[in-house]
């Protein structure tokens, strides 16, 4: 850990992010404020934004390429975060992670084979089938108990869901959208499922960096099951928790050398090269931000704790604490606003938050805290505003 000082870094400025075409802030209305798609609103890190000036100053931006140092700063913050031993010939730099999903079923399975998640989950996993042909297959995690007990996986839900021509299972971890760190008690299933069944697991872990429980660690798929290898597609990438998704950085870590051809052969002539940016950004992430890492965890666990206040006065809306991420995930089917409450709160309130049925889960919505702590709370006021008896007249 860096025993250095943290630098006072700025959290709080409003940046107007509406100067450029920006998705999150220009779907809605100006009066709107936006708490849906999973960007954050704060300033990247200054070693980011300095060497992002230093390359544009070059005033050259032909075909890049990956640098050793690069593959070199991953190896080394997957060690000394994580204790998990990887190569830089594992690694495979790709222009995002969400292409990574759709390559990997079209790599790992056959036209008609079912691809494997489970629900809730990020929407870009639930079209992967679609988009390539495949059979969507899902499992819904067992939802949080009353005793307090979060989100967790089903383990014979799960292997009851596995169909004689699933091929892939795509995971989240830390999930996206319920914020759990998974055990390793329930990766332990999971791995062994994967063997039994012979699937290949695409472990999406972008979210790894952002842990926000103070008891709760992430451990690395393939660091904690390297008998998984041959069947193991790890995606990583900065962008989420450096606040970098423009930049379009990611990678896939394959250990397995047949895996990974097989990975590379199915992209070829469809899979781009990575922005020369991103790729200036990403080492920049992995070597010189880990104090501002430490400084963002900080300021997001006290905008957690403001969502926890105000959720808890809400008539019939509950919230499972995410252990992870910037994101928290309401519950809102007692709430009385029906299967899209989000489509009521946008009109009453004027705060854009994420359908859940695109998530496979109507009548939850994803808030995104990742945001200056004034802007949260004017967003928080608003909502609690749009759940007052009289606003359900709207």
């Amino acid at each position: 850990m860096n025993n250095t000082v943290t630098p006072p870094y700025d959290f709080a400025t409003h940046i107007d992010r509406r100067q450029h075409p920006t998705k999150k802030w220009q779907q809605y209305a100006a009066d709107v404020l936006p708490l849906w798609v999973a960007d954050m609103d704060f300033v990247s890190p200054p070693p980011i934004i300095d060497v992002l000036a230093r390359r544009v100053d070059h005033g050259v931006f032909g075909y890049g390429d990956v640098a050793a140092s690069l593959r070199e700063a991953l190896c080394r913050w997957s060690r000394d975060h994580y204790d998990w031993a990887i190569e830089p010939d594992w690694q495979l730099w790709i222009p995002g992670v969400v292409p990574a999903l759709n390559l990997a079923a079209l790599a790992f399975s056959e036209p008609g084979d079912g691809i494997l998640t489970a629900t809730p989950i990020y929407p870009p996993f639930l079209s992967v089938a679609e988009n390539t042909g495949r059979e969507a297959q899902q499992v819904a995690l067992a939802e949080p108990s009353a005793d307090g007990e979060p989100w967790t996986l089903d383990l014979d839900r799960l292997e009851a869901s596995i169909q004689p021509n699933t091929r892939v299972l795509l995971w989240c971890h830390p999930h996206n959208p319920t914020g759990r760190v998974w055990t390793p008690v329930e990766l332990a299933g999971l791995a062994s499922l994967a063997v039994r069944h012979d699937l290949v697991i695409v472990s999406d872990e972008l979210h790894c960096d952002l842990i926000l429980d103070a008891e709760r660690s992430h451990r690395p798929l393939g660091q904690l099951h390297p008998e998984l290898a041959e069947r193991l597609v790890t995606l990583w990438a900065p962008s989420k928790t450096f606040n970098i998704a423009g930049l379009s950085c990611a990678c896939a870590v394959i250990a397995d050398e047949r895996l990974r051809e097989r990975f590379q052969r199915a992209g070829a002539g469809l899979m781009p090269g990575v922005n020369v940016l991103g790729l200036e950004a990403a080492l920049a992430a992995y070597t010189a931000c880990e104090p501002w890492r430490q400084a963002l965890l900080d300021e997001l666990g006290g905008n957690l704790a403001l969502v926890e206040r105000y959720v808890s006065r809400w008539p019939g809306v509950t919230l499972s604490p995410p252990q992870a991420t910037y994101l928290a995930w309401l519950d809102f089917r007692h709430s009385g606003l029906g299967d899209s409450p989000q489509n009521h709160l946008l009109e009453a309130a004027r705060v854009a938050l994420s359908d859940g049925q695109a998530f496979g889960a109507p009548g939850f919505v994803r808030l995104n805290f990742g945001m200056p702590r004034t802007w949260l709370e004017e967003a928080l006021t608003r909502l609690d505003g749009g759940l007052s008896p009289e606003s359900h007249k709207v």
